[in-house]
């Protein structure tokens, strides 16, 4: 009974990623499809034949183009946190939805993805980042309300719904998210300096500091 709620949860979430997917593609693969969080052994080899120091940072491809590397570690590993959001800087960085040698959209990864790890909160956050930063506010509200469902412990996902909340103008959740995020260990000051700047800001109270004085370094 007890994981009945959250099986309801990651139900939900998968319904709601059908009704969003595009044509993109099957997840069978011939090598995988490994979960990130769990086969690290597993995805050594793709990582040091494709998903390199020099692809993440996007100076240069490993095999081919960046956007080709980048597509066979998403194939290997769907839900990689860290080629997610190496996809979503070179499709903003190049200004291309599908960026050169990749097989999806980036959009497409992130279907790909939320079909393949529905519980995955960390995916859902950056695809929530990825939405924001392509103008799309309220869709990326939504995908760091699906996040916080599935991760809700998570400071960068609190100090993200801030920006969320505070982007479409609801000032009273930003600056909830935000308390969260700065006792939780989070230093990034824009948060902060944009609820200062639109007169929202108040210092948390004792109660709310205290929950996170213990918290461990955001990394």
């Amino acid at each position: 009974m007890k994981g009945w709620p959250l099986a309801l949860g990651v139900a939900a979430l998968l319904l709601a990623a059908a009704a969003r997917a595009q044509d993109c593609g099957t997840l069978t693969n011939p090598y995988g499809p490994y979960d990130y969080r769990t086969s690290g052994d597993k995805l050594a080899v793709v990582e040091a034949f494709h998903f390199t120091p020099d692809v993440e940072y996007l100076r240069r491809g490993a095999q081919g183009a960046l956007g080709a590397d980048l597509d066979y570690t998403l194939r290997a590993a769907p839900n990689h946190h860290r080629a997610l959001m190496a996809i979503t800087n070179l499709s903003l960085r190049d200004r291309k939805p599908q960026p050169e040698g990749a097989k999806f959209t980036v959009e497409c990864y992130f279907e790909r993805a939320e079909q393949f790890a529905a519980d995955d909160g960390t995916v859902r956050m950056i695809h929530g980042i990825y939405l924001s930063r392509i103008g799309k506010k309220a869709d990326a509200l939504d995908r760091f309300k699906e996040a916080e469902s599935l991760a809700a412990d998570s400071p960068t996902l609190h100090y993200n719904l801030g920006l969320a909340y505070f982007d479409v103008k609801q000032y009273d959740e930003a600056l909830s998210h935000a308390q969260q995020a700065y006792a939780l260990g989070v230093t990034l000051p824009g948060l902060r300096n944009k609820l200062k700047a639109a007169g929202r800001w108040r210092e948390p109270d004792p109660a709310t500091a205290a929950a996170g004085k213990d918290a461990p370094p955001v990394r």
